[in-house]
């Protein structure tokens, strides 16, 4: 009875899960399960797609209850976005994104690196230390940081959001090139340093290739975050340093139709992020499993 008890759950999943007769014997899902995963795909994908299409429409057809699909398409909501020059703010998104995560890169990787290849002593309280920075709401700390901001002469500086930016990716980033750098293989650090590579050597040359599925996905979650970032960005800028989510909110008003044209701001504005995502997908696949399953 206990036996079977047992086993019966393994039974099951062998069902489920098939594997590949020729292609390395890699697990492959069953079609019922492919099936659901496409539907949840899809269902991810339909508000993206839905947003897109609103985007070259009228107001007036985007605005209809219930919504026309079919009806004709635009490019005039995409003339007046860029009538409103949108270039300051996409240039104020893509340097503070950019600078703040290759900042993030350069000082999460010798932490990781201290924190996991060698380790240094009580490292679990330095992680615990790292999250526990997270603990905090980002609102709690708005007041201080817009005082401390405004007496050091920085509002409305892209320099501040990329300090702040740096700070508030630095955590996640220690804990994701912890957990990649601790998949590399110490053979490969000993050989290193029995040549005399010294540590920068190690770190540019050594570490830093084979855990770059890693680096690029960490890179490319600092990058989404930093751009998306919206709190900030509108209580600290003004004109000069205002980032495209700050952007995207000034076509919402209380009178007359917007969301044509929101929803053509809010494609344009996504379009570095899904680039950027698509162009690093395959070391963003490898990089987010890598350490997943030992």
């Amino acid at each position: 009875m206990t036996h079977a008890a047992v086993t019966a759950p393994g039974a099951k999943l062998r069902k489920l899960v098939r594997r590949r007769d020729d292609q390395g014997g890699a697990p492959r899902l069953s079609p019922a399960w492919t099936f659901v995963a496409w539907l949840a795909t899809l269902a991810f994908f339909a508000p993206v797609a839905w947003m897109v299409l609103t985007s070259f429409h009228q107001e007036a057809d985007a605005a209809t209850n219930p919504p026309t699909p079919f009806a004709a398409l635009t490019l005039d909501q995409y003339e007046l976005l860029f009538s409103r020059d949108i270039t300051p703010f996409l240039l104020n998104s893509a340097m503070a994104s950019v600078i703040s995560t290759l900042l993030v890169l350069a000082l999460a990787v010798p932490t990781a690196y201290a924190l996991s290849i060698k380790p240094v002593e009580k490292w679990t309280d330095v992680m615990f230390f790292f999250l526990s920075t997270k603990f905090l709401p980002a609102i709690a700390a708005l007041l201080p940081v817009y005082l401390i901001v405004k007496d050091a002469g920085m509002l409305d500086n892209v320099w501040t959001l990329i300090v702040l930016y740096t700070a508030m990716n630095l955590p996640i980033a220690v804990w994701m090139m912890r957990s990649f750098l601790a998949e590399v293989p110490k053979e490969i650090l000993e050989a290193a340093e029995v040549d005399g590579a010294n540590l920068p050597t190690v770190l540019l040359r050594i570490v830093a290739p084979v855990a770059m599925p890693g680096l690029a996905a960490t890179s490319l979650i600092c990058f989404i975050f930093s751009w998306n970032e919206f709190m900030f960005a509108v209580n600290l800028t003004a004109t000069k340093a205002s980032t495209a989510p700050v952007f995207l909110v000034g076509f919402i008003t209380s009178e007359g139709l917007f969301l044509a044209r929101l929803c053509a701001a809010a494609t344009l504005v996504s379009l570095p992020v899904l680039i950027a995502g698509f162009a690093a997908q395959d070391k963003l696949v490898r990089g987010l499993s890598l350490g997943a399953v030992k």
